[in-house]
C-alpha cells in the first residue's frame, strides 16, 4: 500500500473512529450506552447492594461493577454508605443531600459535589458501607484507581468513534451526576406526587419511571426502601423492575421482597397475632386510609361549624390540607392551631389522638408481641365505641387483614 493510501485511511479512522457512523446511529448509542448505566445503578448499586433487595448472580454483578467503573468511577462501598445514611437521617442536618435543609439549587446543581465531600467522611463508610464487595479486584483496582477506568472509556469510544466519541463519553461522565444526584436527589424531594405520606418529603417525579429506570418513583422508595419494585399503582411503570425480572427469569437475580399488597378477609371478632402482623406489613396502607378520613373528617367537620355559624369552620377547612400528612411534617404554626381546632371539633380530636396511638405501636421495640395485640385489641374497642363513623371504618380494616 502506498504513503498516501496509508495517509489516507489513517484520517479517515481519526475522522470518524473504527466505526464510521451517520448522527443518529450514534445517538442510540450514546442512549443505549447510559441507560446500560442508569440500570446499573438503579438495579446493582441501589436495589442490590443498599437495600438487599435482590441477589444477582457473580456475573451479573460484576458486569454492573465494571461498566460503573469505566463509566462513573463511583465505588460500590462509598455509594451504599452515603445512600443508607440518606435514609437514615433524611431530611436532617446529617443528610448529606437533602434540598429541604441544604436548598433545592445546591443539591440540583452541585448533588455530585455534595456526594464527594461525603465520601470524604471516613465515619460515614465504616458505619454504613457493611457488606459490600470487598474482593480482590475491588481493593487492589476498583476503590483505588477509580480515574483509571473512566479514562479506559474515554479511550475506547475515541478509537471506536472518532473524536465525537468524546463527546458521547462526556455525556455518559454527566449522565450519573445530572440525573441521580441532582434530580433524583433534589427534585425527588421537592417536587412531584406522593402515594405515601412518609416522615420524609419524598416524591414521585413522575409516574413513568423509564428515562431514569425507575427512580423517579421516589416517594414510593422511601415509604418501601426494601422493595426491588418501586411502583406500586397500577398507572406506574418501572423500567428498573422490567429488567430484573428478565435477569430473574434467567436466573440471573434473585428477588427478596416487594411492596406488600395488603390482603383481606372476613371481619374478625378482635385483632389477634395475624392482625397484628399486617398492620405492621400495611401500615403505609392505614396511613393513607387514615389520611383520607381525616381529610373527608375536616370538610364535613366545617360544613357542620359553617351551617352553625361558627367561626372555626375557616380554621378546620384550611386544616384538610395538612392534618392528614404526617405529624412529623407539621410546622409549629401548625401545631399551635392544633389546640383549636380539637376543641371545635370533639370527633377531629378523637382521629387525631388515635392516629397517633396506633402509629405508636410499630415503634414500640421494647414491647412484647403480646403486649403489641393486647394494645392493638384496646385500640378497636375504643375506636368501634368513639362514635366516629371513621374510626369504626378503620377499626374494621384492621380486623379485615390479613398477614
Amino acid at each position: 500500500m502506498s504513503f498516501e493510501g496509508t495517509y489516507a485511511i489513517f484520517f479517515d479512522w481519526v475522522d470518524g473512529g473504527f466505526f464510521d457512523l451517520p448522527w443518529w446511529q450514534l445517538g442510540v448509542i450514546a442512549l443505549v450506552l447510559t441507560q446500560i448505566t442508569i440500570a446499573a445503578v438503579t438495579i446493582y448499586l441501589h436495589r442490590c447492594q443498599a437495600h438487599r433487595s435482590l441477589d444477582l448472580h457473580p456475573v451479573v454483578s460484576h458486569f454492573f461493577r465494571f461498566w460503573l467503573w469505566m463509566t462513573t468511577g463511583m465505588v460500590t462501598r462509598e455509594w451504599a454508605a452515603v445512600h443508607r445514611k440518606h435514609h437514615a437521617r433524611c431530611e436532617t442536618s446529617e443528610d448529606p443531600h437533602s434540598p429541604q435543609t441544604r436548598g433545592l439549587r445546591t443539591v440540583l446543581f452541585s448533588g455530585a459535589e455534595l456526594y464527594g465531600a461525603e465520601v470524604l467522611n471516613r465515619e460515614t463508610i465504616e458505619k454504613f458501607g457493611h457488606g459490600c464487595p470487598d474482593d480482590w479486584v475491588e481493593r487492589q483496582v476498583y476503590t483505588p484507581h477509580p480515574v483509571l477506568g473512566v479514562t479506559l472509556m474515554a479511550i475506547i469510544n475515541l478509537a471506536l468513534l472518532g473524536p465525537i466519541g468524546i463527546s458521547i463519553w462526556a455525556v455518559q461522565m454527566m449522565w450519573i451526576p445530572i440525573h441521580a444526584a441532582g434530580v433524583i436527589n433534589g427534585i425527588g424531594h421537592y417536587w412531584g406526587y406522593r402515594n405515601i405520606d412518609c416522615a420524609d418529603a419524598s416524591r414521585n417525579i413522575s409516574p413513568w419511571g423509564i428515562w431514569i429506570g425507575g427512580e423517579e418513583l421516589h416517594n414510593n422508595h422511601h415509604s418501601y426502601p426494601t422493595s426491588a419494585k418501586f411502583s406500586s399503582k397500577w398507572f406506574e411503570f418501572d423500567l428498573g423492575w422490567q429488567y430484573i425480572r428478565l435477569l430473574a427469569l434467567f436466573g440471573l437475580a434473585r428477588v427478596k421482597k416487594v411492596i406488600p399488597k395488603p390482603r383481606f378477609v372476613s371481619p374478625k371478632p378482635r385483632p389477634d397475632s395475624d392482625s397484628l402482623a399486617a398492620l405492621l406489613a400495611y401500615r403505609h396502607d392505614m396511613m393513607s386510609t387514615y389520611a383520607i378520613h381525616l381529610k373527608r373528617a375536616c370538610r364535613e367537620e366545617a360544613k357542620r361549624l359553617r351551617q352553625a355559624q361558627m367561626s372555626d369552620s375557616k380554621l378546620v377547612e384550611s386544616a384538610r390540607r395538612w392534618v392528614p400528612t404526617d405529624a412529623s411534617r407539621w410546622t409549629e404554626a401548625q401545631r399551635a392551631r392544633l389546640i383549636d381546632i380539637c376543641a371545635a371539633s370533639e370527633s377531629l380530636r378523637k382521629l387525631l389522638e388515635m392516629r397517633a396511638e396506633l402509629t405508636a405501636l410499630w415503634s414500640r421495640s421494647t414491647v412484647s408481641s403480646d403486649q403489641l395485640v393486647l394494645q392493638l385489641q384496646g385500640w378497636c374497642q375504643r375506636a368501634e365505641a368513639s362514635g366516629v363513623r371513621a374510626l369504626e371504618d378503620l377499626s374494621l380494616r384492621v380486623r379485615c387483614y390479613a398477614a
